[in-house]
């Protein structure tokens, strides 16, 4: 029982902790998932060097190195290291509208007309204002009024070079991709991560954004401007932990 309050209590602690570093640094991307299992979206592919030395010499009596591709060959992605563009081309719009009114009203009363003739020693004792027709009564009333509407327009078209990071067993790529601005003293960043088929790849080496499977899409930055615009961290805990 000890083992279990202490876990519990570890998983409590955590969870807090986990839910504070949120309220701070803001919401974090999910992992990608194919379909329930966690996909690796970070893998080594960087040659050796004697693989990088090999690749250099060219094979003997041959006027191509070895491992170079062919001119009329396909050039698309689909190896472990491979690069590919995504074109990203978002524009969202939604707008929702809902209300909501709830009311209640409660009306209790119970008495007692002979109980083992003691009625009337409790008339003794509360005089002028006790009556055994109504010993209880209780009354209730509750109303709840609420609204909300969403109304949100989003826009974004960047390009982005991607890294084939994994190849499944059934052949489809999973993709990453990272890239950063920096203007004066603010860095823009984009990440942009997922699954992809390679029969969606077009000949130009490209995809869009509405292909890949288990999108992970993030653009934003951080800086002197991103600073002044945030939310103070402190202000940020207590409006996520204050009850009211």
């Amino acid at each position: 029982m000890r083992t279990v309050l202490i876990v519990s209590a570890a998983a409590l602690s955590l969870g807090a902790c986990s839910t504070a570093v949120e309220a701070v640094r803001g919401p974090e991307l999910a992992p990608i998932g194919y379909p329930a299992a966690l996909v690796p979206t970070s893998q080594t592919y960087l040659p050796s060097p004697e693989q990088q030395q090999a690749d250099r010499a060219a094979s003997a009596n041959s006027l191509w190195r070895t491992g170079a591709r062919t001119f009329f060959g396909d050039q698309r992605a689909r190896r472990v290291g491979d690069i590919l563009t995504v074109n990203i081309d978002i524009d969202d719009r939604a707008q929702t509208q809902n209300s909501t009114a709830r009311s209640r009203t409660n009306d209790i009363s119970g008495g007692i007309t002979n109980f083992f003739g003691l009625e009337n020693s409790l008339g003794r004792a509360f005089p002028g204002g006790f009556d055994p027709a109504n010993l209880v009564g209780m009354e209730g009333e509750s109303n709840a009024n609420g609204s909300g509407s969403v109304n949100r327009s989003e826009k974004v078209s960047l390009t982005i070079a991607a890294v084939v990071t994994d190849v499944m067993s059934n052949g489809n790529l999973v993709i990453q991709g990272r890239q950063e601005v920096r203007t004066n003293r603010e860095v823009r960043e984009l990440t942009v991560a997922g699954i992809v088929r390679p029969e969606d790849i077009s000949s130009a080496n490209t995809i869009a954004h509405t292909q890949i499977a288990e999108a992970r899409i993030s653009y934003g930055g951080r800086g002197d401007i991103s600073r002044v615009q945030a939310t103070p961290a402190a202000q940020s805990l207590v409006e996520r932990f204050s009850p009211f």
